[in-house]
């Protein structure tokens, strides 16, 4: 959560960032600490829009929370118009990013969760140079 609300309070719009990891590794948790950061109220709870496709949700700047597991590919995804969230003002968030690798921003945020022991995690985290200010600040903090 801590990590996720770092992210959010250093993203902008039009920013993207790209989650993968198995089920239950942490990606919607932590896109509840990205929700926090970009201000976004607690009466929005942040839920994985796995049926819905996509969630959006109002703050400082709009997140835009996508969960795309259902889907079989970029394909998929034609249909409902992505572009105009991809490369919009809002923060765009997505879970399972790798069915959909082929359309991800070069200059997104990549974001990997695995488990460890317990309730522990790994995350790793890798950008193009447009966003290495977010990993820096993440190293400031102790992460």
């Amino acid at each position: 959560m801590d990590i996720g609300r770092i992210i959010g309070e250093n993203l902008t719009g039009g920013d993207f960032v790209a989650l993968t990891g198995e089920l239950g590794a942490g990606k919607t948790c932590l896109t509840q600490g990205i929700a926090k950061g970009l201000g976004i109220l607690e009466e929005y709870y942040v839920t994985s829009p796995t049926f819905t496709l996509i969630n959006e949700y109002p703050g400082r700047v709009s997140l835009y929370h996508m969960d795309v597991y259902r889907l079989s590919g970029s394909r998929d995804l034609e249909n409902m118009g992505y572009e105009e969230y991809f490369y919009g003002d809002g923060v765009v968030v997505i879970e399972w990013a790798e069915k959909v690798d082929d359309i991800i921003p070069a200059e997104a945020l990549l974001i990997n969760l695995e488990h460890c022991n317990g309730n522990k995690r790994k995350i790793r985290i890798s950008c193009e140079s447009s966003m290495s200010s977010i990993i820096r600040m993440l190293k400031k903090e102790g992460f």
